[in-house]
């Protein structure tokens, strides 16, 4: 008999915080995988109400998978986080929209396949810098395919500087310093603690001798106090008198992510919230010499697939990879820089954004928006993807005062 698609309902989110990669990092001492085992031990904890049997796969993503990142993440990280051995998980790599990716478990939710899933993401860029142990095709190049400068994410970003002449580095770092305003109002009010899970983590001084455990509770990129005349006179690494800077992009950091997926009728049966339903998801491919833009067609196809426009939508969570490439989506559709409804509470240049891990990051900030504001209806997660694509889920507000 025809099956009728179910809603699938965004029940939990929960994240590390987010570190600076490299030997001076939190977790410089630090396991990847331990890293996404705390947070699913903690998504877990937080919803008692949930057998952990009940969980019906686990998809976690990594875009370097190799040493503490690989063995096949999802399976190995269920296990050792103590879910039930009769709980099968795998692995996703979609470079940064791992985590994204990972919530299209919803569709195995809407067919029936599933009734809960655990989908996020890990990225240790300390231990595994981006495009280690990757040998790219040489017909890249040789044949054409993409410019040099694909294979090299800043250099992207300075490609949609020429290409949007507009979006002039003032305008970026003018949106950098508002992300990392927004960022430290946000800690100050509460809106982001909720979302963390301490992580205990092992220091060591520079001659080798440790030093002790500590707790990472807040996030350690952030970079309070940051004004234009900060930002002005720093170095432009992927081209002489560019505009990309470590200012106005985000940072190599290390993370995880992990969320509860569910359809809205289990959920609600077993007493789980519901924070969000999911109405369509969309992934797009670009020029790969401008990644950056990958969000705009991402964006449209998305909508179109909710029977919804720009116009419907009162809150943007957009990943803040490089500030450029949020601009180009804000201009694409004639959003204001400083329109409240994108990114409330700040983004990855103040955060950081470790790969795969971020799409959850996105999920949590917009859930916590829905909750606060029930006057916004429609909301979309969306970034830009190395290779040039870009990816966007839009969501509806169970919360929403209409519906009452």
């Amino acid at each position: 008999m025809p099956r009728t698609a179910r809603d699938v309902v965004f029940v939990d989110g929960v994240r590390t915080p987010f570190g600076k990669a490299g030997p001076k990092g939190i977790y410089a001492e630090t396991r990847a995988d331990d890293l996404v085992i705390k947070a699913m031990r903690e998504l877990l904890r937080r919803n008692p109400g949930l057998d952990p049997a009940r969980v019906d796969d686990v998809a976690i993503a990594a875009t370097t998978q190799i040493g503490d990142q690989g063995l096949t993440l999802g399976r190995s990280a269920a296990l050792l986080a103590g879910l039930p051995k009769s709980v099968p998980g795998y692995s996703i790599d979609r470079m940064c929209a791992g985590a994204m990716t990972a919530t299209a478990v919803a569709g195995g939710i809407a067919f029936g396949a599933y009734d809960i899933a655990i989908a996020g993401g890990v990225e240790h860029m300390g231990r595994h810098p981006m495009g280690e142990g990757v040998d790219p095709n040489p017909r890249f190049l040789s044949e054409k395919l993409v410019d040099e400068s694909a294979l090299f994410m800043g250099m992207t970003a300075e490609n949609l500087h020429d290409r949007l002449p507009q979006l002039t580095k003032e305008r970026c770092d003018a949106f950098a310093v508002a992300s990392q305003e927004k960022a430290a109002k946000a800690y100050a009010n509460g809106d982001i603690q909720p979302d963390l899970v301490p992580v205990a983590i092992r220091r060591t001084n520079p001659a080798g001798g440790e030093t002790g455990w500590g707790l990472a509770t807040a996030d350690e990129p952030m970079r309070p106090g940051t004004t234009m005349a900060s930002l002005a006179g720093l170095k432009t690494p992927f081209r002489p008198h560019g505009r990309i800077t470590a200012g106005n992009a985000a940072g190599l950091n290390d993370g995880a992510t992990a969320s509860l997926l569910a359809a809205e009728d289990v959920a609600r049966e077993l007493g789980l919230p519901v924070k969000m339903r999911m109405l369509s998801f969309a992934y797009a491919g670009v020029e790969p010499e401008v990644m950056g833009i990958g969000p705009v067609p991402a964006t449209e196809k998305a909508l179109l697939k909710a029977g919804l426009s720009i116009d419907d939508i009162g809150a943007f969570e957009i990943n803040e990879a490089f500030a450029v490439q949020v601009l180009s989506l804000l201009d694409h559709y004639g959003i204001a820089d400083d329109d409240e409804r994108v990114n409330p509470y700040g983004g990855a240049i103040a955060f950081g954004h470790p790969l795969a891990s971020t799409g959850v990051r996105l999920m949590n900030q917009l859930a916590h928006r829905f909750q606060q504001r029930p006057d916004i209806r429609y909301g979309i997660t969306t970034m830009c993807i190395g290779m040039g694509m870009g990816g966007t889920v839009v969501w509806e507000n169970p919360n929403f005062e209409g519906q009452k």
